[in-house]
């Protein structure tokens, strides 16, 4: 009864001990991780081979500086979709599966060392904990219990088995007292199991959360699966048998790649194959010169990261590759003792010589993953320098182009403008009719600007055919967006055409008289006159007009016969029947004739023009007269014509010298009011 009082207590003692355990946990665990390590040895005499065998995992990079290394190296990997995106012509497909492959081999290697280092992690911390003390403040208690527990199952396990052969050899008497305290024995034993099983998990749980070994495994798994390729791989090889090595197939350089890889790579020759396969134009070949520098950043950037890469691989590997050339020269130092030494002494050399091995073992798993890295590092680099050198090489073929094609386009732009200077100067000097020099310099700006389009155009397009294309398209859409404004283009050049108008012209459009002012690529600007039909003066408004007037047959358009400006008017007088009509015709025709002097050479001279212009002959214009019998008389009509810009005034003179010419003796009598009618000749009295 009471050892079961002492079971009883010893398991109140235990459940404290777990409660205390689960509250401490988070704040001792960084402590029993940094404590556990240095716990005291075990006897001298075990422990000397095994401090051999545990001299390179010593060296071992430490848990968080691999999943370091880890996160590092798949960063990196996920780099590659940089290089797949900058792969926009078929020969970088070349270089991307090549990247592509190295790239797998480089991570796979990771993991495989960071696989080995964790191992030898958990075996060498294993190990420790076979040969340490308990684990310091924080789990001694719960420590110092587990042992108690155990010894206390043995001891009832050979006090349960002493009874049990008292029972066998006892008396008769004597055995049902005995069967009593065998079965509290059993049922004590059962309780001090139970107590010894549940601070043994308890202490198993809080030494593999402890522990290295066991944790950087779970996370170096966890990782794995966040690398699609890797992971399909591991499905793989889960399912195929591993090669002599222990590495998967699959992660042997020269095998098939990955059907991600492949359809990766598919997409990727997909995009490049749609990209033009030479740049011409000026706009392409500068879009190519971008790509291509974008290129080259992403390329330096993927060299900088493989560097980085490349310098974290060899900052774990270092101490690793010194530890192995110790124990190397340690091995040869052994080998050399071994000429000159006793049975005694070759028997411990053999043993330490073993005990080498087996660290050189152990380390060399660690270094060769590292170790092949390196090698690919290097083939990686090569690879990208390549990819720059032919990238750098198309840069300056496109800039080369880019030049001649820029210098062609400025002497052509350069040859366009010197010739439409030179226009511009012959026209000046050989060209003396304004009007015809304005059409000249008018057809020269139209020319140069045509010019200048066609050949940037040719500048910047790729292919003629585009041009052709684009002409059509641009072409159908002003003509359904412009066609009002196309109209009166076209009618400008009906306007400044041979039998055109000019600047100075008198016109009459629709019911609207006046004279021109400006005559615009798309507009007819009139200075409106008005008054009398034999005396117009302006009203001091302008007025405009379409140039597609010219096109509308409901509007009419009236102008000088090119190169003229006279209008024929006409005076009549009516004589009374007993009047002598040849003096009176006389009289009258002197005084119309005696005005016209003044102004006849320029009557002349614009008659001249008009049949230059015309190319047909035409009478001189001048003053005649015509008899005219009506009922209430003789009527004398006398046309002239006058110059528009001074009708008023020689109609005015006309006028006087008419009225001088009656009065002069003899007198003519007038029949009606006796004042001379003038007014110009219009298309009904001239029929």
């Amino acid at each position: 009864m009471q050892r079961f009082r002492k079971s009883s207590l010893s398991l109140v003692l235990t459940a404290v001990l777990l409660a205390a355990v689960w509250v401490t946990w988070p704040r001792q665990r960084g402590l029993a991780q940094t404590s556990m390590p240095g716990a005291t040895s075990a006897p001298a005499t075990t422990a000397a081979p095994a401090a051999a065998a545990s001299g390179p995992v010593a060296a071992l990079p430490e848990a968080q500086n691999v999943i370091a290394y880890l996160n590092q190296s798949i960063d990196w990997h996920r780099g590659l979709s940089a290089e797949e995106q900058a792969a926009n012509d078929p020969s970088d497909v070349l270089f991307v599966n090549q990247d592509q492959q190295s790239a797998n081999q480089v991570l796979r290697l990771a993991f495989d060392f960071a696989r080995a280092d964790a191992q030898l992690l958990a075996q060498d911390e294993s190990a420790s904990k076979q040969k340490t003390a308990p684990p310091p403040t924080g789990y001694q208690q719960l420590y110092t219990a587990a042992q108690a527990a155990d010894e206390e199952v043995r001891q009832t396990q050979a006090e349960l088995q002493a009874d049990k052969n008292k029972l066998a050899t006892g008396r008769a008497a004597d055995r049902p007292k005995l069967q009593a305290t065998i079965d509290e024995l059993q049922s004590e034993l059962e309780l001090a199991q139970t107590r010894s099983k549940t601070l043994h998990d308890v202490l198993q749980f809080v030494s593999g959360a402890s522990g290295t070994g066991g944790n950087l495994a779970a996370q170096i798994d966890e990782l794995q699966r966040s690398v699609p390729e890797l992971e399909a791989e591991a499905a793989k090889s889960r399912s195929s048998p591993a090669s002599s090595s222990g590495t998967p197939i699959a992660a042997e350089p020269g095998n098939a790649q990955t059907p991600a890889a492949n359809s990766t790579a598919s997409a990727t020759v997909n995009a490049a194959s749609a990209r033009r396969s030479q740049p011409s134009g000026l706009l392409d070949l500068a879009e190519d010169m971008f790509s291509l520098s974008h290129k080259i950043h992403t390329l330096e950037q993927r060299q900088q990261a493989t560097d980085a890469l490349a310098q974290s691989a060899q900052k774990l590997r270092a101490p690793l590759v010194g530890n192995l050339t110790a124990v190397a020269a340690r091995g040869e130092e052994a080998a050399k003792q071994a000429d000159t030494s006793d049975p005694a002494q070759l028997a411990q050399l053999k043993h330490e010589l073993d005990s080498l091995t087996a660290s050189f073992k152990q380390a060399s798993s660690v270094v060769l993953p590292l170790s092949k890295q390196a090698v690919i590092f290097d083939l990686y680099k090569n690879n990208l320098a390549r990819w720059r050198s032919a990238v750098q090489s198309q840069y300056s073929a496109d800039m080369r182009r880019l030049l001649l094609r820029g210098l062609l386009f400025g002497f052509v732009l350069a040859l366009v403008i010197v010739l439409a200077q030179v226009w511009r100067r012959a026209v000046f000097r050989y060209v003396h009719d304004a009007r015809r020099r304005y059409q000249f310099l008018l057809l020269r700006r139209i020319i140069l600007w045509c010019c200048i389009g066609i050949t940037v155009a040719f500048a910047l397009a790729t292919e003629i055919g585009s041009i052709a294309t684009f002409a059509g398209l641009i072409t159908a859409g002003i003509a359904v967006a412009l066609q009002n404004v196309i109209l009166a283009i076209a009618g400008y050049f009906f306007l400044i055409g041979k039998y055109g108008v000019r600047v100075g012209d008198r016109v009459q459009i629709s019911d609207v008289t006046g004279d021109v002012i400006d005559i615009g690529l798309i507009r007819l600007h009139l200075i409106e006159v008005g008054g009398t039909e034999t005396d117009r003066q302006p009203t001091g408004r302008v007025v405009v007009f379409s140039n597609a007037i010219v096109f509308q047959p409901s509007a009419s358009f009236y102008k000088q016969i090119p190169g003229t400006s006279f209008v024929w008017h006409e005076v009549s007088l009516m004589l009374a029947p007993e009047s002598d009509y040849a003096q009176a015709e006389k009289r009258m025709v002197g005084a119309v004739e005696k005005v016209y002097g003044d102004y006849r050479e320029r009557i002349a001279e614009q008659h001249r023009e008009m049949e230059r212009t015309l190319s047909i002959a035409v009478a001189l214009p001048k003053p005649h007269s015509r008899l005219r019998l009506t009922q209430t008389g003789l009527e004398v009509v006398i046309r002239y014509p006058v110059e528009l810009a001074s009708a008023a005034e020689i109609d005015d003179r006309i006028t006087r010298e008419l009225l001088h010419a009656l009065e002069q003796s003899p007198k003519l009598k007038l029949v009606g009011s006796g004042v001379p009618n003038i007014q110009p000749v219009t298309e009904e009295k001239a029929a």
